[in-house]
C-alpha cells in the first residue's frame, strides 16, 4: 500500500479517537468530616475539617468531631470518624466559576461516646435551597446532588430537626461538573398524550436515585472519571430471559455531539443489554423491561438513557423504541444518524417524565416498525434516574436584578420617546411624497424578500440571528393544521424516512402539491437556532438542481419544514441495498451532471459562494424523472473572501467523504467539495458503499480502492455488474479521468466544479455518439442553470462572509446538523 493510502487510513483511524484528558474541575472540594487527619481514598485526598482550629471551611460551628472506637472490618477510613453537630451549623467553600456542581454527602452512622448515629434526624441545604429535610439512616448511603451553583461563597448548612438534639456528616464532596453535563435544551418531557421539549433544566436541583451499568458489573468510583459508582441491572430486568448481554472489546468512538468520558466511563458503553433472539419461549417482537424503586408521590424525574450500538456489525440496521412508564419516548431510534454515522460511538438522551405513583419507574427498549425482519433488535447500555428537587433562585442575583429594573426603566422610557419623535418626522416625510403609480397592463414580479445579518444580530453560538417572525419570512410560514392536514395527522404510515432532528413524512398540501414534511422532535439537541437559520439559508437558494423549500411552521411548539417532494429518493438507494430498478450509465452519468450543476451553482452563484461540507450519496435526492438534487445544506459554510484562499473552520462532513487535506489543515475551500463528489462518482460507478467494514481490508475504503484500478488503467474491472456491456470505452475513460482528478490529494491539483461539469457532459456525449467536443477553456466555463441577477434573487454577500467558527465549526451560513436527509433513514 503506497504512502498516501497509508496517510489516509492513520487519518482516519485518528478522527475517530478520543482526545480526552482526566477531567479537574474548577471547584474541588473534599472533607473527610469529624477528623485531625487527611484521608486518601481511590486517589483522592479527603482534607480533615479538624485540621486546627478555626477551620477554613466550618464557619458556624456547633460541634463536635466523633471517631469510631470499634469501626467495622474493611470499612472506609471516611466512614471511621464524623462531624456531629449539636445545634446549626455550616460549611463555607469558595466558588471559583459558576456553573453545575457535584455535591455529595455522606452518612455512616454509628455508636461512640453517648451518640447513636442512627436516631439522628436532621436537614441540609445547599445555598440555601433544602435537599434533606427531616432525614435519618440506619445504614450507609451516599446522597449526591446536582445543583448550579453561581460564583461566590457556597454555603452548605446542617441542622438538627425539631425534636432531635442532633445531626451528623462523615464525608462531603462539591466539586464543578464538566461543561455541557446538564444543558437547557433537548431534553424530551414525556406525557401520555404527546412529547415536548422541556427548557431550562440546568436550573433544576437534581437527586441521583438510581445509575446504572446496563448489561455490565459494577463500578467504582475508581473507573469513573466523576468518581461515581455503577451498579448492574440484573435485579431491575422485570424478564431476564427477554435480555442478553453484549460486550465489545474495543473503547467508544467519541464524536462531537455525543457523550463524553464524562458522561459515562467507558465500560458503560462497552457493554448492553440486547434482545435474547437466541431463546426459544421469545418469539416474535418483544420489549426489555427494567422496574426501578422511586418515592411514590408526584414527583418528576430527569431519566437519562445511554447508547452505543456495540451489537451490529454495519450502520443503519439497528431500529428501535423508547417507551418510559408505558408511554413513547422515542420512536425509531436510528443511532447512526444521531451519531454522524460512526458505529458503536455512544450517545445519551434525556428524559423528563413525572412519577405515575405506582412506586416504580419502568423503562423499556423493543424493534420498531422500521426494523427488517432479519435484523430485529434494541439495546441499552446505561440508565441514570435523577429527581427534580425544584429550581435554584436566578444566578444573577436578587440584587442585580433590582439594578437592572431600574436601568431598564430609565433606557425604556427614554427608547419610547426617541421612538415617538422619529414616528413623527417619518409621518411628516410621507406626506410630502407621492405614490409611484404602475404602468396599466403591466404585471409586477416581486423577487424573494432577503435578509442580511450584520455582526450585532448574533446569537451567543455564532449562529444567525434569524427569526423567521422577526425578519419576516411570512410567505414561507404555514399553518401547523396545514401541515397536520397534510400529513394525516403525522400518519406513521407516511413516514420515509427519519434523521437526528426527527421523522420525515411525505404529504400533500392543499394544493395538491407533494412535499416532505420534516418535523423537529423535543431532544434532538438541534433547536430553535439552527431552524431558524436553515429557513434563513433555504429561503434564498433556488436552483434547478437545488432541493427547495416550500416552507415552515413553528406554531405550538413545533419546529417543521417543508420540501418539494423528492419522488425517487435518495440517489444511495438506487444504487444498492433497497432493490430498486438499477440505472442506466446514462441515468446515472445524467445524475452526476445534475448534481455537478447544483454544486457549481453553490460555488459560484454568489461573491463568496458556498461550500457544501457534505456531499454524499445520501443527499442527492432524485424527483420523479430522475432529476437529480442536492439536499442538506446543514454544515454549509460561506466560501472565503477575495482576499483569501481558505476558510479556517473545525472538521465536518462525513467518513468515506472526508477531503484528507481538510482534515490535516483544518482550511476549508471549495475543493473540498470536489474531492467528497469524487468519492461519489467512484460510488455512482461501481455500486458500493463509500466505507463497507464488512469487506476485504484493501477495499473498505472506495476512494482508496478504486484509485489504485484507475491508475492501473483497469477500472472496468470493479464497474457495477449491471452496467457491463453499457459504457463505451471512451467515455469511461473521460469519467475515470475525472474522478481521478477529483481526488488529488492537494486542493490545488483538484478541478473546479465548472471543469468537472463539462467533463461529465463530455463523458455523456461520447457514451452517445463516441465524437469528441471541442478544447475546455476554464474561462468559458458556464452552468447553463445559473440565474442572472435579474430573475434569481442572490445571497447578498453580507451573509456570507468568512470568519472563524466558536470552536464548534458553527459558521454565518449554518451551524445546524438537523436536515441530513430528507427521504431516505441515512444522515451525516
Amino acid at each position: 500500500m503506497d504512502s498516501k493510502a497509508l496517510l489516509f487510513r492513520a487519518l482516519a483511524f485518528l478522527s475517530l479517537m478520543p482526545f480526552s484528558s482526566p477531567f479537574a474541575p474548577s471547584d474541588n472540594y473534599l472533607l473527610n468530616c469529624g477528623s485531625p487527619t487527611n484521608a486518601s481514598l481511590e486517589n483522592r485526598v479527603f482534607m480533615g475539617d479538624s485540621a486546627r482550629p478555626g477551620s477554613l471551611f466550618l464557619s458556624k460551628d456547633k460541634s463536635i468531631s466523633l471517631a469510631d472506637q470499634n469501626p467495622p472490618p474493611n470499612s472506609s477510613v471516611l466512614y471511621r470518624t464524623a462531624r456531629v453537630f449539636t445545634g446549626a451549623s455550616s460549611y463555607e467553600f469558595k466558588i471559583n466559576k459558576s456553573g453545575i456542581h457535584l455535591v455529595r454527602f455522606h452518612f455512616s452512622p454509628f455508636v461512640a461516646q453517648n451518640f447513636d448515629l442512627k436516631v439522628a434526624t436532621f436537614g441540609v441545604s445547599v445555598d440555601g435551597y433544602s435537599v434533606l429535610s427531616d432525614f435519618s439512616t440506619k445504614v450507609t448511603v451516599l446522597k449526591e446532588f446536582i445543583v448550579y451553583i453561581k460564583e461566590g461563597v457556597l454555603e452548605i448548612a446542617l441542622s438538627p430537626a425539631s425534636g432531635s438534639a442532633f445531626g451528623f456528616v462523615n464525608a462531603i464532596e462539591v466539586f464543578s461538573a464538566p461543561e455541557n453535563f446538564i444543558i437547557d435544551l433537548g431534553a424530551r418531557l414525556i406525557t401520555a398524550a404527546e412529547t415536548q421539549e422541556y427548557k431550562n433544566l440546568s436550573s433544576q436541583v437534581l437527586e441521583t436515585i438510581h445509575r446504572i451499568n446496563v448489561g455490565g458489573s459494577k463500578l467504582t468510583p475508581f473507573n469513573d472519571t466523576l468518581w461515581r459508582t455503577w451498579i448492574p441491572d440484573d435485579e431491575y430486568l422485570v424478564l431476564k430471559s427477554a435480555a442478553k448481554r453484549a460486550v465489545a472489546t474495543d473503547p467508544p468512538n467519541y464524536q462531537n455531539g455525543g457523550a463524553t468520558p464524562e458522561i459515562a466511563p467507558d465500560n458503560v458503553y462497552m457493554t448492553a443489554q440486547q434482545m435474547n433472539r437466541d431463546n426459544s419461549t421469545m418469539s416474535g417482537k418483544f420489549n426489555i423491561t427494567w422496574e426501578f424503586p422511586v418515592d411514590s408521590d408526584d414527583g418528576r424525574y430527569l431519566v437519562r438513557l445511554h447508547f452505543c450500538d456495540i451489537v451490529s456489525r454495519a450502520l443503519n440496521q439497528l431500529y428501535f423504541d423508547v417507551y418510559i412508564n408505558g408511554d413513547s419516548a422515542y420512536n425509531n431510534l436510528d443511532l447512526s444518524v444521531l451519531t454522524y454515522h460512526v458505529l458503536a460511538s455512544p450517545f445519551y438522551i434525556d428524559f423528563v417524565v413525572d412519577s405515575d405513583r405506582s412506586g416504580v419507574m419502568q423503562i423499556s427498549v423493543g424493534p420498531s416498525d422500521l426494523s427488517s425482519t432479519m435484523r430485529i433488535n434494541a439495546i441499552l447500555n446505561g440508565a441514570e434516574i435523577m429527581k427534580m428537587l425544584g429550581s435554584v433562585s436566578d444566578p444573577s442575583g436578587s440584587q442585580k436584578k433590582k439594578v437592572w429594573v431600574i436601568v431598564g426603566a430609565t433606557v425604556g422610557g427614554f427608547a419610547v420617546l426617541l421612538m415617538l419623535v422619529v414616528a413623527i418626522l417619518l409621518a411628516m416625510k410621507c406626506k410630502k411624497k407621492k405614490p409611484k403609480r404602475r404602468p396599466s397592463g403591466s404585471i409586477a414580479w416581486t423577487q424573494l424578500r432577503v435578509y442580511g445579518g450584520s455582526s450585532h444580530s448574533k446569537t451567543s453560538v455564532g449562529t444567525l440571528n434569524t427569526s423567521p417572525r422577526a425578519n419576516g419570512y411570512l410567505g414561507l410560514r404555514i399553518p401547523f393544521v396545514d401541515v397536520q392536514l397534510a400529513t394525516n395527522n403525522f400518519d406513521k404510515n407516511l413516514i420515509v424516512g427519519s434523521g437526528g432532528f426527527g421523522m420525515v413524512y411525505k404529504g400533500v398540501l392543499k394544493d395538491g402539491t407533494k412535499v416532505a414534511v420534516k418535523r423537529g422532535v423535543p431532544g434532538s439537541r438541534q433547536g430553535l437556532p439552527e431552524f431558524q437559520t436553515e429557513i434563513t439559508v433555504l429561503s434564498k437558494i433556488r436552483h434547478r438542481h437545488l432541493v427547495s423549500l416550500v416552507g415552515y411552521c413553528e406554531e405550538q411548539s413545533e419546529m417543521i419544514l417543508v420540501y418539494e417532494y423528492m419522488e425517487k429518493g435518495s440517489l444511495k438507494s438506487h444504487l444498492y441495498g433497497l432493490g430498486l430498478p438499477h440505472l442506466s450509465w446514462k441515468q446515472r452519468l445524467e445524475i452526476c451532471i445534475g448534481a455537478a450543476r447544483g454544486l457549481h451553482y453553490l460555488h459560484t452563484g454568489s461573491a463568496q459562494g458556498i461550500i457544501h461540507r457534505d456531499i454524499k450519496s445520501t443527499n442527492i435526492l432524485l424527483d420523479e424523472n430522475y432529476v437529480a438534487k442536492v439536499a442538506d445544506f446543514g454544515l454549509s459554510r460561506s466560501g472565503p473572501c477575495l482576499n483569501e484562499t481558505h476558510v479556517s473552520t473545525g472538521v465536518k462532513g462525513s467518513f468515506g467523504y472526508l477531503d484528507p487535506e481538510y482534515f490535516r489543515r483544518q482550511q476549508l475551500t471549495d475543493k473540498s467539495d470536489v474531492y467528497s463528489f469524487g468519492v461519489v462518482l467512484f460510488e455512482v460507478l461501481c455500486a458500493r458503499p463509500a466505507v463497507d467494514p464488512l469487506l476485504a481490508r484493501e477495499q473498505v475504503n472506495l476512494a482508496e480502492w478504486a484509485m489504485q484500478w484507475q491508475k492501473k488503467g483497469m477500472l472496468l474491472q470493479i464497474v457495477d455488474p449491471h452496467l457491463v456491456g453499457q459504457i463505451k470505452p471512451s467515455s469511461l475513460k473521460k469519467y475515470g479521468e475525472t474522478a481521478e482528478k477529483c481526488l488529488a490529494e492537494y486542493g490545488i491539483d483538484r478541478p473546479t466544479m465548472g471543469d468537472v461539469l463539462w467533463n461529465l457532459e463530455y463523458a455523456l456525449q461520447l457514451q452517445e455518439n463516441g465524437r469528441a467536443r471541442e478544447p475546455h477553456e476554464d474561462s468559458d466555463v458556464i452552468d447553463s442553470e445559473l440565474p442572472s441577477a435579474g430573475n434569481v434573487p442572490r445571497i447578498p454577500s453580507s451573509n456570507v462572509r468568512t470568519r472563524e467558527d466558536d470552536g464548534d465549526g458553527s459558521s454565518d451560513i449554518s451551524t445546524t446538523q438537523v436536515f441530513s436527509q430528507l427521504i431516505t433513514n441515512e444522515g451525516r
